[in-house]
């Protein structure tokens, strides 16, 4: 079963931005809808953005505007750009499929 590993994350300055990477353990081509995911300690996972296909992507309102998902099949690699940080997106961010194993996420916090 294909699995993922995530990174990019880091301290971040409020405003600020950052480029996290999903890279597969297969070839994604054949997987057709991916999502980030974000998890605060003691609360649940909720889905972030969602790109099915190449181009056609889904966000949650509270990063409209702000994030974007992007995908680079030959690097079996998807994306999640984010800009205009605050300090709500602190969280673990995790890349998945329907009914996919979950990775170790990788750590987002967002303070001055």
């Amino acid at each position: 079963q294909v699995q993922f590993v995530e990174s990019g994350g880091g301290l971040v300055q409020p405003g600020g931005s950052l480029r996290l990477s999903c890279t597969a353990s297969q070839n994604i081509r054949s997987i057709y809808t991916m999502g980030w995911y974000r998890q605060a300690p003691g609360k649940q996972r909720e889905l972030v953005a969602r790109i099915t296909g190449v181009t056609t992507t889904n966000y949650a309102d509270s990063v409209k505007g702000r994030f974007t998902i992007s995908r680079d099949n030959a690097k079996n690699t998807v994306y999640l750009e984010m800009n205009n940080l605050k300090s709500e997106d602190t969280d673990i961010y995790y890349c998945n499929i329907a009914g996919g194993i979950w990775g170790q996420g990788t750590q987002v916090a967002v303070s001055s």
